[in-house]
């Protein structure tokens, strides 16, 4: 996600997962690397074909689903009070040799002894990015080797990372200061209240899946799309923001949706996702044109296809799409591999939870059909997922469903960590049985 700015998970993205990805996806094919758009001469786009054809080629990797990567976020805090606003400096400082270049420039931002990288998000949330691995074991072990260097590098500073998918008392404050953000903030702000907060105060799970075999592709993303509102369901955990009810079982949720609809909505889900998503994402209004020097501001909300028409005078080539294509934060995101956004960050190691769950879904094609089945009555319920959780007899339906799949699969998966199908199992029958409840409030969970 030149960049002057990295495209990293979220808001900031994730180059270290997808540029890994992309080289395994590669290897798996029997083909070179993918060349870095960044290397492929800068011409000017001449029209929104020749931009379609563009986005389509590279946004869907085909190769054999086998690979698994994640990316956890958190909102940072202080141990001694959770409200008190958080400093760069101060988290800058604790990071050390591990901050990122958008926290200190002069960082060598070294890699966690699991292999991880840590990025910052506008607001200071702190994000892990995983290598893949084909094993799951593999991929649980350094992500939790990394997540718990990171943790007691804040420890030492005083700081603890969040529980919750939104920060539970903050304002939304914008910590980092580049033209990327700003100009997001500009654009945001036009709309309303909930880009702000979304770049500042949310935290999510995010699982990145391989597309598959050219013919089931399309099946793999209508699926990931299908599964969006049972998973929203089953893992909201963001209901409190400025130490207040907020009336939804996933207030990210509902502020990921509200930001910018265009550009953060859930993206079409027909039989030839490349040219939709092309369609989708050029259709998107421009939130950052790059400059040497300057505000990146754009002068006007024309969408992508607008620039190309001439809108701003000059017309962008493939670098400006490429940056373009890194300001969209829809559910479910294509980037050579299926990167999953919809999941609420979870306290504590949780996390392995939605991720294993996912996993086990995607290793079969049978399997994945099933999804589509178990999940088409409520494959669009994304504002009852986000508002009502369980409490929606239609989605507690679906997720029953859903999760004792995903059981049977962990439980025949070699690779699944000793456990983990029981864990599953476990967590989704104490949500659905506190169902008719406030979403969040299961005795003995930590929301």
């Amino acid at each position: 996600m030149v960049r002057a700015e990295p495209i990293t998970g979220s808001v900031n993205g994730h180059e270290r997962t997808q540029a890994v990805m992309n080289v395994a996806v590669s290897t798996l094919r029997g083909t070179d690397t993918e060349p870095d758009t960044h290397e492929v001469p800068t011409s000017r786009l001449r029209s929104r074909a020749e931009a379609e054809a563009y986005v389509a080629s590279v946004c869907f990797k085909h190769g054999p689903p086998r690979l698994l990567g994640t990316e956890l976020e958190w909102t940072v805090h202080h141990a001694c009070d959770p409200r008190r606003p958080l400093c760069p400096d101060t988290l800058t400082r604790a990071l050390g040799p591990y901050a990122p270049p958008t926290l200190n420039p002069d960082s060598p931002h070294r890699e966690l002894p699991g292999g991880s990288r840590i990025t910052v998000e506008p607001g200071g949330q702190l994000e892990i990015s995983s290598p893949v691995h084909a094993s799951m074991t593999e991929l649980f072990r350094a992500v939790s080797t990394d997540t718990a260097h990171a943790r007691d590098l804040l420890g030492r500073a005083g700081l603890v990372l969040g529980d919750h998918g939104l920060d539970p008392w903050r304002t939304p404050r914008r910590l980092l200061n580049s033209p990327r953000y700003a100009a997001m903030e500009h654009s945001f702000n036009r709309i309303g209240s909930a880009g702000k907060r979304m770049m500042c105060n949310t935290a999510g799970v995010q699982v990145c899946l391989d597309a598959g075999e050219p013919g089931r592709v399309a099946a793999r993303w209508q699926a990931l799309h299908a599964l969006g509102p049972v998973f929203t369901a089953v893992f909201a955990n963001s209901r409190l923001s400025l130490g207040r009810e907020t009336g939804w079982a996933s207030a990210r949720a509902r502020c990921l949706l509200h930001t910018d609809p265009p550009r953060t909505s859930p993206a079409p889900t027909g039989t030839d996702p490349a040219l939709d998503w092309a369609r989708y994402a050029l259709d998107a209004p421009v939130v950052c044109r790059r400059r040497e020097n300057g505000d990146w501001t754009p002068p006007c909300g024309a969408s992508f296809a607008e620039w190309i028409a001439g809108a701003f005078g000059d017309a962008p080539d493939r670098q400006d799409l490429d940056y373009h294509l890194s300001t969209m934060f829809p559910p479910v995101r294509p980037r050579g591999y299926l990167e999953v956004r919809y999941i609420d960050a979870q306290p504590g190691d949780r996390w392995m939870v939605p991720v294993g769950a996912l996993a086990a879904l995607f290793r079969s094609e049978t399997v994945v059909d099933k999804v589509l089945e178990e999940t088409a009555a409520v494959a669009h319920s994304w504002i009852p997922a986000a508002r009502d959780g369980l409490r929606n007899p239609e989605l507690a339906r679906a997720a029953a469903a859903v999760f004792d799949l995903a059981c049977r699969c962990l439980e025949a998966a070699p690779d699944a960590p000793e456990g983990l199908a029981e864990r599953v199992d476990t967590f989704v029958h104490g949500r659905l049985e506190h169902g008719r409840r406030r979403s969040g409030d299961t005795e003995g969970e930590h929301w």
